[in-house]
């Protein structure tokens, strides 16, 4: 993937292969051809499980998306007539809830349901606030988090660490939600304790949420790791026989599902929280739609359909059911222009040319937050260290990067981490009688 809408993908890959040969433990996955399952073997998610840009009506933002051909340096000048088109309805500036008029108050919601408060200077990037909730949480492996925000027409969006917040927000109250960015595929490999328990209570608000659909055994077995983690062994002259009707482990949360969780609590005597922890990550890992960015679209035919972009590539569902899979190494480019997404594909074994594939997205502001989504995993899953900006030559289109790290430099970072395993105490869970959301007020999904 690359920040250059329309570039190949192909020359980034072979150079950040050929330049990490000393750092660089495994070579790229191998590229894999489309797989198309059958409808009956798909793999079903929820309605409700569209997080980042939910349905929206077809005018809303279209211009001129019908027979719209692929164009390398388009973004550009749909940028400019989206901020023209946005600029009227949208306040210039945030209202000033200090004094100075230089400063302004962030609230960001953490992934337990607190708020964390802080000021910062209205010219601040989104890096100087992504640091101070990090320093606040005192956490290290911080690469695969991330702070989001909802715009005017409550779309929910990535605070870019690298621009300036007054420019991404603009207007209404500075407030934010800490969630995670990028979900690590293997949490094992995660240095310390404190970063695979905000995993954890994302992937326990995911689950409630309908987000990460699972079965009911894997609804009992997440929540009887989590009452572990929560209350530790099981004692009946303490907790009752009713115990875990409190929790909140699943959407349609049934007495039979609590009874065996219970039931599996009952087996865990001895286990430390951060064995629990880890056995919860384990199994959620292995769900189909584990780390998946939904995103609501239209194919050629205008059948509604699902774009889903994750560690290994971007999936395709339809009628909930997985339909097709690019991985990474098979995309060629990605672009967008005005309220449409392509992707190019390399030919196939027994295909001689390259297949440039289209979808519609709700407009034009939804097709840039999906490329945008899309070159940030393609970045820090597949690429040995982001892309350099160009120097030299004024470049057009959009000028947004992936400034972080990825994840081959935050593993190694993780691998040189020496301090003492940071004490931290484990709030409680979702429950029924708190009625809350991990993501905050406003930012449900």
């Amino acid at each position: 993937m690359t920040t250059e809408p329309g570039s190949d993908l192909k020359e980034q890959d072979n150079q950040q292969a050929s330049a990490a040969q000393p750092a660089s433990p495994q070579p790229p996955p191998p590229a894999q051809p489309p797989l198309i399952p059958q409808q009956s073997h798909g793999e079903q998610f929820p309605a409700a499980a569209a997080h980042s840009t939910p349905a929206r009506k077809d005018q809303n933002g279209e211009r001129g998306a019908e027979g719209t051909p692929l164009g390398r340096h388009d973004q550009f000048e749909d940028d400019r007539a989206s901020h023209r088109s946005s600029s009227s309805k949208l306040s210039k500036s945030p209202g000033k809830t200090s004094k100075n008029p230089k400063n302004m108050q962030c609230k960001v919601t953490l992934l337990d349901g607190s708020d964390y408060t802080c000021v910062v200077e209205k010219r601040a990037k989104g890096q100087v606030l992504f640091d101070k909730v990090c320093d606040q949480l005192n956490l290290l492996e911080k690469d695969y988090f991330g702070i989001t925000f909802r715009d005017m027409e409550n779309q929910k969006n990535w605070l870019d660490p690298a621009k300036e917040m007054k420019k991404q927000i603009r207007s209404g109250a500075w407030n934010f939600a800490f969630n995670v960015k990028f979900y690590p595929p293997d949490p094992a490999q995660l240095s310390e304790d404190i970063t695979r328990y905000y995993l954890c209570l994302q992937l326990r608000d995911d689950v409630v949420s309908g987000r990460l659909p699972c079965s009911f055994a894997t609804h009992t077995v997440l929540g009887s790791y989590t009452v572990q983690s929560e209350l530790g062994d099981y004692d009946p002259e303490e907790y009752g026989s009713d115990y875990v009707t409190e929790f909140r482990f699943a959407p349609n949360q049934t007495k039979e599902m609590e009874e065996k969780v219970m039931d599996l609590h009952k087996n865990y005597k001895g286990m430390t929280p951060a064995e629990a922890e880890m056995h919860f990550l384990e199994n959620a890992k292995k769900l189909s739609m584990y780390g998946v960015d939904l995103h609501h679209a239209k194919d050629s035919e205008g059948v509604e359909i699902m774009l889903g972009v994750c560690a290994s590539g971007l999936l395709i569902y339809r009628d909930r059911l997985r339909i097709n899979r690019f991985a990474w190494p098979k995309v060629l480019k990605i672009s967008y222009k005005r309220n449409n997404f392509y992707i190019k594909i390399r030919p196939g074994e027994f295909e001689q040319f390259e297949s440039t594939i289209g979808f519609k997205l709700p407009n034009h502001r939804a097709a840039k937050r999906l490329w945008k989504v899309c070159v940030e995993h393609h970045t820090f899953f597949r690429l040995v260290s982001p892309e350099a900006p160009p120097k030299k030559f004024l470049t057009l289109g959009s000028k947004f990067r992936y400034s972080g790290r990825t994840q081959a430099q935050t593993r190694r970072a993780s691998s040189q981490i020496v301090r003492p395993a940071p004490y931290f105490e484990r709030s409680s869970s979702k429950r029924y009688t708190m009625s809350r959301s991990l993501d905050g007020g406003g930012y449900q999904a």
